[in-house]
């Protein structure tokens, strides 16, 4: 305890000479250089008493080296010395450093006199002992006495004389990475458990999961460090309880958070794992609970549960979770590559080292494993963050649609205001209209040459308004008849036959690309009807050696019909507003036309695209189901 008390006193300088700290580390750079001791005894004895150098009958010296690092122990034997010659000592700044040695209860003496004492009552055997080595001691005999539960007397590493200071700054250094990277998850978890008070439920889940999975690998990474447990040896029990409770928290932790980005898995078996863990985890802290009131009586059967059991439970989840990764990631989920490199360093030093740990018989000690931790939190920080990325586009893309929709709907209404009216209108309009035209076909035979001019002009305008009716007429209830098969190539090179004188006076050329395969379903005076107004405003649209390109093809059973022209071209505010009644960009043009097309492509549950640049063209790409795939 005594040694202890010292190191933690020692500390700061020794940070300090760690850190390189001006006037801390000078007085290192002088110290005789460290040795180490290569060779020592081993002796199986039940008795706490120093031995003798001629031990007892039926107890002999086993000899042991650097070389060979593991010695099995007699059933019939509980603990075990160690004898080492310490070699001559010069200065009284000297000091031992006995790394990574394994026993619930060890001792040291020089001599006769004992040195160092540390009795754990909690189930954590590594130690890291460093003593001061006074010159009185220079050319003794040093034993270290252990006791284990352990089928093995495991020194895993060296036995080091040299400077003190040196030497703690050799302890501290070992085990600075530990602390900073057990800090550095801590701080993160905190930062991301304060953030989650600020969002809403929809990631609150996710964000509290990771939280929790990074805070426990960082109580985890802090107290499985040998540096707790050296420093302040008294509080052991406390830092062996907040690690078994961190690991059963991480587990659980860790599939909710798999599970919210990937989803319940084949069958729900990522939602079944995940249930399994909460109910296993809180079986296994109820148990701890239990086991502490009682006086640690059951602490074999706890171990069994939360270590053996446990070791195996998480091997089954690594196997499931990193196979679930792998087939989404065939799949094509970006997060689940990230996931399965990320956790592919985690998993394979993870199962090496568990399998390690069994195959040892619970002699190995877990150490890579944190580094590979590293890289996974990591990955599930850049995966949580596409997720957040994701969402946000997913919103955006929301409020376009949403946009869309709505301005979708008040065309709708429109539309509907218009075909009510021109249904109830129209007839009843058409009828006089038909009653004038003829009283004015018969004043025409009987009227002067003066006044025929004025009445052809009237029975033009009344023509134009009947057209104007009919075109209501259609928009409020298209009649298509008898729907068929159209080959879509015929019914073109009609309206190729129709059009192209038109285009010739413009100055213009129609070239047809259309397979003869390609059909759809429906009315061919409609059909020729809507695309006779495509076609004809694009026409009107040409300028000098104008080309409208009319190409078809079929993907997914769909028909997809391109109409495209290099004519003048339209702006966006003039694209926003197509097929509304009475909006033409055209001098005589009253809207009907292509509202009327709109109408007819919509009733063969088809659509109309639009994409226009002013000074360049129109791409008019109307969509109808193929009749047939």
């Amino acid at each position: 305890m005594r040694s202890g008390w010292r190191i933690g006193m020692s500390l700061i300088i020794t940070i300090g000479i760690t850190l390189g700290i001006p006037g801390l580390s000078s007085g290192a750079a002088s110290a005789p250089a460290s040795a180490v001791i290569k060779e020592w005894r081993i002796l199986w004895s039940d008795a706490g008493e120093v031995p003798d150098r001629a031990p007892p009958e039926g107890e002999i010296w086993v000899e042991g080296s650097a070389r060979i690092s593991e010695h099995s122990k007699p059933q019939s034997k509980t603990s075990a010395w160690i004898h080492m010659k310490l070699p001559d000592i010069s200065s009284s700044s000297q000091g031992i450093l006995i790394d990574k040695l394994h026993g619930q209860q060890v001792a040291v003496f020089a001599g006769e006199r004992k040195i160092y004492e540390s009795a754990r009552t909690y189930n954590y055997e590594l130690n890291h002992i460093l003593l001061p080595l006074h010159e009185d001691l220079s050319g003794q005999d040093l034993y270290v006495w252990l006791e284990t539960a352990r089928d093995h007397i495991m020194v895993d590493g060296k036995i080091v004389i040299g400077p003190y200071h040196e030497l703690l700054n050799r302890f501290v250094r070992s085990n600075l990475g530990d602390i900073i990277l057990g800090s550095a998850f801590l701080f993160i978890a905190f930062v991301m458990l304060i953030c989650a008070v600020f969002l809403n439920n929809k990631y609150l889940v996710a964000v509290l999961s990771l939280a929790f999975t990074i805070l426990s690998v960082g109580i985890l990474v802090f107290t499985y460090s040998p540096f707790l447990y050296t420093v302040f040896e008294e509080y052991g029990n406390i830092f062996t309880h907040m690690y078994d409770i961190s690991l059963l928290v991480l587990l659980p932790s860790f599939s909710l958070f798999f599970e919210k980005i990937f989803g319940h898995g084949w069958k729900g078996m990522l939602h079944k794992l995940r249930n399994f863990q909460v109910f296993y985890s809180l079986f296994c802290i109820l148990f701890l609970i239990a086991n502490q009131l009682a006086a640690n009586q059951w602490f074999g059967l706890y171990y069994f549960f939360s270590v053996q059991v446990l070791g195996v439970v998480m091997i089954l989840q690594f196997t499931l979770l990193i196979g679930s990764s792998m087939y989404f990631a065939i799949k094509g989920n970006r997060d689940a590559v990230i996931f399965n490199a990320g956790f592919a360093a985690f998993a394979v030093i993870g199962l090496g080292e568990l399998l390690q740990f069994f195959l040892s018989r619970g002699s190995y000690n877990l150490f890579l494993w944190k580094w590979g931790v590293v890289v996974f939190i990591v990955s599930l920080i850049v995966i949580l963050g596409r997720h957040f990325a994701k969402n946000h586009e997913r919103i955006l893309q929301y409020s376009k649609e949403l946009e869309m929709f709505n301005n979708e709907l008040q065309r709708s209404e429109k539309m509907e205001i218009i075909s009510e009216l021109a249904a109830s209108v129209a007839h009843e309009v058409r009828n006089p209209l038909q009653v004038t035209r003829g009283f004015l076909q018969l004043l025409m035979g009987k009227a002067k040459a003066a006044e025929r001019e004025y009445l052809d002009l009237a029975l033009v305008e009344l023509d134009r308004a009947s057209g104007i009716i009919t075109d209501f007429l259609t928009f409020a209830k298209p009649e298509f008849g008898k729907d068929t098969v159209l080959q879509i190539s015929d019914e073109f090179k009609h309206i190729e036959g129709i059009l192209a004188p038109l285009a010739h006076l413009h100055g213009g050329k129609i070239t047809v690309d259309i397979p003869e395969d390609l059909a759809v379903r429906g009315n061919s005076s409609k059909f020729k009807q809507a695309f006779i107004n495509i076609i004809k405003n694009s026409i009107e649209a040409l300028q000098e050696e104008g080309v409208i390109q009319i190409r078809c093809y079929q993907k997914q059973g769909r028909v997809y019909i391109h109409v495209v022209d290099n004519g003048e071209g339209m702006g966006e505010d003039v694209l926003a507003r197509l097929g509304e009644p009475y909006f033409s960009n055209k001098t005589k043009g009253t809207g009907l036309g292509l509202m009327v097309t709109f109408r007819i492509i919509e009733a063969m549950d088809g659509s109309i695209q639009f994409t226009s640049k002013k000074g360049v063209g129109t791409d008019a790409v109307i969509t109808l189901p193929a009749a047939y795939e």
